[in-house]
């Protein structure tokens, strides 16, 4: 809900300027150049027809882990992976590899049954909270716990504190703390629109609009007002508002009743055993595969074939590795798809996921290290909820525990939108030592499940795979490049943003320099030149 709320206020605070100007902005605005399209792309178009021009590349395998793939779609049948050995048959498993069938990738959410897989999943702040409760309920004071057990103490209480948010009454809390945050941008917007400095819900509702976010908006406040105190005006609404906040915030309790283990349930593994390996199933088409589809096609939907959109990268394959379920993803699974993809020849893996817990963290780093020690890059979304990833935690992290050494071979990317005033994506999380990059990630077309379908996306999760994309061009047409030469000369080549950009979630203005560790866009048209000149 802060998500919904950052965003309306970031598309009404700038007006009809934005709404006019996204009338304009191309489907595969993502695709093209500031310069010479006037939006903020990457160049990559610019590149292929100026750089690349009678140049013959390897074909790079990339990885997706995400939540699945329409196989059959048009614009993706002709770039999918395929393990020829598995293809041929020839018994249960032709290349020995412990997942038999795995044709075009491997489903870690699945039961030996291909018809028997996890869709719906708990969120990880409920599973960290219930399986300590019994230990940690009853201390009032850290000094009660044992010296050993006081991190996880501490990660106790912060999980108890977010399952108690994620609860119903706790996503209400949040959307009003959050609309406090922006309520004088929003006032003032409809202030303006309907040329008066008191108005009410009524109000609102008799104002009509085209741009369908100006609707969403109108809506959304409306129904604020209402809740809070039916006929209330604008001018007495921020403080009735924080009022009533503050009173629901006050009556909020952790849950009461332990998730349902979803993915226990149908997997069967043992899961606190990481040797445990080899469970799953090859049905990667399993619940809803839009995310993944989407991801996909950013990367590499076909460019050849006169169909639907064009994949930022031409010589790819994709391996899909099903390992992300409608809710929080688990870390044993996370860490195996990592170490499958680079088995199998993985060079890119695509990380469109995340989450503010990760309690088997070491399983997953030790995977990362894994990825860099074969020369893999791994390319991962800074995540969508407005936060500053420095301070609030958000993993899978490039930043080991122990050590505190950031991982050399991680890219993480933050979303950035089409014109001037959307530069930064009012949902991206952001983190000056943390966030490497920025990348259109704010209404991106693709690829979704069924025949011949796209829609446009917006998220960190679509800005993953547009640089994921990027590097795997690059990897094609330069294949002596290491994974950390590849990050270094796509980090190295983005387009700074020298003005003023709007922080996530406050709006405040702010260098892109402090949000990020590079201070701007990628750049696939520099980043390919650099690319050129860059030696082993």
């Amino acid at each position: 809900m802060k998500k919904i709320i950052a965003v309306i206020a970031f598309a009404l605070s700038t007006g009809a300027a934005y709404s006019q100007s996204a009338q304009q902005v191309p489907q595969d605005w993502h695709l093209l150049d500031p310069a010479s399209d006037g939006v903020y792309g990457i160049g990559i178009e610019q590149a292929y027809q100026e750089l690349l021009q009678n140049k013959q590349p390897d074909t790079v395998l990339v990885a997706v882990i995400d939540s699945g793939i329409d196989t059959l779609h048009e614009d993706l049948v002709s770039v999918l992976w395929t393990n020829r050995l598995e293809a041929a048959g020839g018994g249960a498993d032709p290349d020995k590899n412990g997942y038999a069938g795995d044709i075009h990738g491997w489903n870690f959410l699945g039961a030996d049954d291909p018809g028997k897989n996890v869709t719906e999943d708990s969120y990880e702040s409920q599973r960290i909270y219930f399986n300590y409760k019994d230990k940690f309920a009853g201390v009032t004071s850290a000094d009660q716990v044992k010296r050993k057990d006081r991190d996880l103490y501490q990660v106790w209480l912060r999980s108890r504190a977010a399952a108690t948010e994620a609860s119903e009454a706790g996503k209400e809390v949040e959307m009003l703390y959050s609309l406090l945050e922006v309520l004088p941008r929003v006032d003032a917007f409809f202030a303006d629109l309907l040329q008066k400095d008191t108005y009410t819900a009524l109000d609102l509702d008799s104002l009509k609009a085209d741009d369908p976010r100006v609707e969403q908006g109108k809506t959304i406040y409306g129904m604020v007002f209402e809740r809070v105190k039916p006929g209330v005006t604008n001018q007495q609404l921020p403080v009735l508002l924080q009022q009533y906040a503050d009173s629901l915030k006050a009556n909020l309790a952790p849950p009461t009743t332990p998730p349902t283990d979803y993915r226990g349930l149908i997997v069967e593994d043992d899961y606190c055993n990481f040797r445990d390996r080899y469970y799953g199933n090859s049905n990667i088409m399993a619940g809803d595969a839009s995310h993944g589809t989407h991801v996909a096609g950013i990367i590499g939907a076909d460019r050849t074939n006169d169909l639907g959109i064009k994949g930022v990268a031409g010589p790819v394959k994709i391996m899909m590795i099903r390992a992300v379920p409608d809710g929080d993803e688990h870390d044993k699974d996370i860490a195996l798809a990592v170490r499958y993809a680079v088995d199998n020849g993985a060079k890119i893996i695509n990380m469109s996921f995340g989450k503010a817990f990760s309690p088997r963290r070491e399983w997953v780093e030790d995977a990362i290290k894994y990825a860099e020690k074969h020369d893999v890059l791994i390319v991962k979304s800074a995540g969508n909820d407005s936060k500053n990833v420095d301070v609030e935690p958000a993993f899978p992290s490039p930043v080991y525990e122990k050590s505190n050494e950031r991982a050399a071979n991680v890219i993480v990317v933050g979303a950035s939108g089409p014109t001037r005033n959307t530069l930064v994506a009012p949902f991206s999380n952001y983190g000056k030592n943390l966030v490497d990059v920025f990348a259109p990630g704010v209404g991106v077309y693709s690829t979704v499940p069924g025949d011949k379908k796209y829609a446009a996306f917006s998220g960190t999760s679509m800005a993953s795979p547009v640089v994921t994309g990027l590097a795997a061009v690059i990897k094609a047409y330069y294949p002596h490049l290491s994974a950390t030469q590849i990050k270094s000369v796509i980090e190295s080549s983005v387009t700074k943003i020298d003005e003023p950009v709007m922080t996530p979630g406050t709006g405040e203005p702010v260098s892109m320099s402090e949000l990020s560790r590079t201070g701007g866009i990628v750049n696939a048209y520099e980043a390919i030149k650099k690319a050129g000149t860059t030696l082993q």
